[in-house]
């Protein structure tokens, strides 16, 4: 009967590989190949093949060679056509382990079938599960193909670029041509294509000047098929046969049945095998799969799973669910653990897994890094649906609690969970949590009490964001200064206004005109309290211009900046130049008002002068004032008067060649030139744009570097190290658990109003699971940048105490955890390595490295690397 369902499993595996890839070319060993070919190919013609060796790929020659060889990691050699034709009949031939086969497809297949044959009938007609197995030991590998004229002879280029890491490692241990000679037979005939100028007929062919490319499957090469090919005998003699079946699992040890009990995995492997060393087994990285091994490995130690799924859970299978994956996933972990606790396993390759999470979760496929976090709320979901005891879900309508009790309306939300949601995942990793919801508007108060299967936990440095701004004086007395505050990330405008106001010492009688600038005007004003921050983009350049409260009522004037000629300044080309500068004039001002506001204005600008200079402008201007005789009795500024520089009737600053027009927002038109002695006729309580243009002769009077100097919001900084930040696990929870607006992007419906609003949100924990998992939120995302945070977080291993966090406490249930399992990213963000710690027994615990598993002592489980926490509850005696 075994050697019938393995018959039809290879049958399959046939029918799969003519309907799905009949040019596929399999690389396996010739000694292996040997065993099988008189089999396979009989006595046609077949059974000749074509006999490469392999030699140095001609490269750079002399001291370019080393630059070469250091700059070009790709892997390059030449396969030597022999004119002989080998057949393999020699004994001595082909029994090296540098001897290589290239087959078809359905060869391969044919081979598979023999050896497992072979190995059923020394078996005696035991069961042999080698069949899965063999058929998942094949990995692709993608080379690169050139024949140069004339030669006989076949160039090879694998490139990194065109496989996964670890597939390309493999490669150069492969194809090493530094030591022993390497020499492949080729069966499918495909190479021959190249010296029959049929290469179109080659498969994928394209015409590209790196090669055509040509992917085969490699197979019988890889660390867990030799072990496998060098102990399965052994193995087999020692213990019995794990049987699943679609309709349940069970597992067989000795001729009795697995106990489901506290004591379930040394019951169920027996006392033969020393329990201490059960599930310290490693996965392999089948290509940047280590943030799959790492939520694996910590699931697979998750007590109450390992007792399920090393049990009879196929039963609980549920295949009808539109939720879920035909309990496909489930199947494939529940294989995947009884693999990992196999008493004397070696390295497990999760290649039938991985197939099914990137059939059923399409945006894991490949060999991209992802996140071990996102794949473990899959598979925690994925799970659930599958073994969800629940056929049939019921409608609940959710009600409102109408003044009852938060308890007896929270057992009625979970109540009505249950109904529709109940399996193992439930009952050990679901908890429920109270959301308060609260309308800015009528103050309507919405509650409800929803599941969570993991707590996404905030690093309190994430919950708040620095901003800097540029504070201009409206005074003229002193330059412009830059303030650095930190505000909360989904905080409002108003407590950007309350920040800096501390910062800079505003007084009681000022007040702030918060503006946008952007090409050297005015873009916005930024003045409603309650706007969100999250408006305002890191790269936008703000300026607070401080003005005393009295004078509010006056119109704003804003003074823009531009060159009468266009010239190189500061690096670039331009004209206009500078930070607006802002004040509030009268409404009856004249064109003299105006020029000695925009002096006053300017003046902490000016670059030092010598003394005599200064005396000589000090004379000049007491003279013009007994001149003009005129007094100004309504002063157009702020602070008091300004000297004047003008002479009587004249239309332009003396040694000034400024000159002031009327303009629009933009500073782009010239609507109208300012006459000195002449009322400026604007419109009433609106704001006045004044363009001054600046002669070339005047830029080396004024600091123009400092007067456009203007900082963006938040400037990041691809290579500065900061500080190592440190942070208790307890703040991360109750920076979670606080109250704070919605942002923009989550407004709430609210029932009283009829209209989304920004509300606040509370949440509070209501009720704990026995397996509380914890996501600390290191990775932060926006259109531009992605980011993640090396924060240190302390959390406790041995003592979670949340007692003081809970919003219903019940004497019944304990609120303690103790640390079990902890996933680990080392490294920047889109790359990286992702670990395990798990700790097993005693003080005992674990590093999980892929297929490298070693103890650790516990004092190096916390680091600024933990980035998914596992606890259980302790149980109270």
């Amino acid at each position: 009967m075994e050697a019938v369902a393995l018959s039809e499993d290879l049958s399959d595996s046939t029918q799969r590989s003519d309907s799905d890839s009949k040019q596929q070319i399999y690389f396996i060993p010739y000694s292996w190949w040997r065993d099988a070919q008189d089999s396979v190919l009989g006595d046609s013609d077949g059974k000749r093949g074509i006999l490469y060796v392999t030699s140095h790929a001609s490269s750079y020659a002399g001291p370019m060679k080393i630059i070469n060889n250091i700059f070009n990691s790709d892997l390059v050699f030449n396969l030597k056509r022999e004119d002989t034709v080998h057949s393999g009949e020699n004994g001595e031939v082909g029994v090296s382990g540098r001897d290589y086969a290239l087959v078809p497809a359905e060869m391969w297949v044919q081979a598979l079938r023999w050896h497992s044959d072979s190995k059923a009938a020394v078996k005696d007609g035991k069961c042999f599960s080698a069949a899965e197995d063999d058929m998942t030991d094949v990995y692709p590998l993608q080379l690169r193909l050139s024949a140069p004229r004339e030669t006989n002879s076949l160039g090879v280029r694998i490139t990194k670029k065109d496989n996964a890491v670890e597939f390309f490692k493999r490669a150069c241990k492969i194809f090493s041509v530094e030591s022993e000679m390497l020499r492949i037979w080729d069966f499918s005939g495909q190479t021959s294509l190249f010296f029959t100028n049929e290469k179109s007929k080659f498969p994928s062919y394209q015409r590209q000047s790196e090669g055509i490319p040509l992917e085969l499957q490699v197979y019988g090469l890889s660390d867990s098929f030799k072990c496998r090919e060098g102990k399965k005998d052994e193995r087999a003699a020692q213990h019995s046969t794990i049987t699943n079946s679609c309709c349940g699992s069970s597992v067989m040890m000795n001729g009795s049945g697995g106990i489901t009990n506290s004591n379930f995995i040394r019951s169920f492997w027996g006392s033969s095998c020393e329990a201490g060393s059960l599930g310290l087994t490693g996965l392999q990285n089948l290509g940047n799969t280590c943030f799959m091994n790492s939520s694996i490995q910590c699931l697979a130690h998750t007590p109450k799973l390992v007792d399920y799924f090393l049990g009879d859970f196929g039963r609980e299978i549920n295949p009808d669910n539109p939720l879920g994956m035909d309990g496909e996933i489930a199947l494939a972990f529940g294989d995947l653990l009884r693999k990992l606790w196999a008493p004397g396993a070696t390295p497990v390759a999760p290649r039938t897994f991985k197939s099914k999470l990137s059939r059923f979760a399409p945006q894991f496929n490949g060999f991209n890094q992802h996140d071990s976090q996102e794949l473990l709320a899959f598979l925690l979901d994925g799970l659930h649906e599958d073994l969800n005891r629940v056929k049939r879900k019921p409608y609940v309508e959710v009600k409102d609690g109408d003044g009852r009790s938060d308890k007896e309306v929270a057992d009625e939300y979970w109540r009505n969970h249950l109904a529709r949601n109940d399996s193992i995942i439930v009952d050990v990793c679901q908890g429920q949590y109270k959301s308060t919801l609260v309308c800015p508007v009528c103050k309507k108060v919405s509650v409800t009490f929803d599941p969570f299967m993991y707590l996404s936990l905030p690093l309190p440095s994430t919950m708040m964001r620095t901003m800097t701004l540029t504070v201009v004086n409206t005074d003229g007395n002193s330059q412009p200064s830059q303030y650095t505050i930190t505000v909360p990330k989904h905080g409002k405008f108003e407590d950007l206004i309350q920040g800096l106001s501390v910062a800079c010492s505003l007084g009681v009688n000022e007040t702030f005109l918060v503006a946008e600038i952007y090409n050297n005007c005015i873009l916005r004003y930024l003045e409603e309290p309650s706007d969100s921050l999250s408006l305002i983009r890191d790269q936008d350049q703000l300026v607070a211009y401080r003005f005393i409260k009295d004078v509010e009522q006056f119109p704003l004037v804003v003074f823009m900046h531009q060159l009468m000629e266009e010239q190189y300044m500061h690096g670039k080309m331009t004209s206009s130049f500078g930070i607006p500068l802002v004040s509030r004039l009268c409404n009856s001002a004249s064109g003299s008002d105006i020029c000695n506001l925009y002096l006053k204005l300017l003046k902490p600008f000016q670059t030092p002068r010598n003394d005599s200079q200064e005396c000589l402008d000090s004379s000049e201007s007491a003279t013009l004032e007994e001149v003009s005789g005129t007094q100004d009795t309504t002063p157009p500024v702020l602070g008091g008067g300004v000297n004047s520089c003008y002479r009587n009737g004249a239309d332009s600053p003396v040694d000034f060649g400024f000159q002031f027009y009327i303009t629009d927002e933009k500073g782009t038109s010239k609507d109208k030139k300012i006459v000195m002695n002449e009322i400026v006729e604007k419109e009433e309580s609106k704001q006045l744009n004044v363009l001054v243009c600046w002669p070339k002769k005047y830029i080396a009077e004024y600091d123009t570097r400092l007067l456009s100097s203007l900082a963006e919001v938040f400037k990041s900084s691809l290579f500065a190290k900061k500080p190592q930040e440190s942070v208790s696990l307890y703040k991360c929870l109750e920076a979670f658990l606080k109250e704070e607006p919605l942002g923009p992007e989550d407004m709430w419906y609210c029932p009283g109003c009829k209209k989304h609003r920004q509300a606040s949100k509370k949440l509070d924990l209501w009720r704990l699971p026995e397996i509380l998992v914890i996501h600390l939120k290191r990775f932060s995302y926006s259109r531009c940048f992605k980011n993640k945070l090396e924060t240190y977080v302390d959390f406790p291993d041995d003592n979670l105490d949340l007692s003081t966090y809970i919003a219903y406490r019940s004497d019944q249930i304990c609120n303690r955890y103790m640390l079990y399992a902890v996933s680990n990213h080392y490294g920047s963000m889109g790359g990286g390595h992702y670990t395990a710690f798990v700790h097993h027994g005693a003080d005992r615990w674990y590093d999980f490295d892929d297929s490298h598993v070693n103890p650790i002592s516990q004092d190096k489980i916390k680091s600024s690397a933990a980035y998914v926490l596992f606890y259980r509850r302790v149980i109270e005696v």
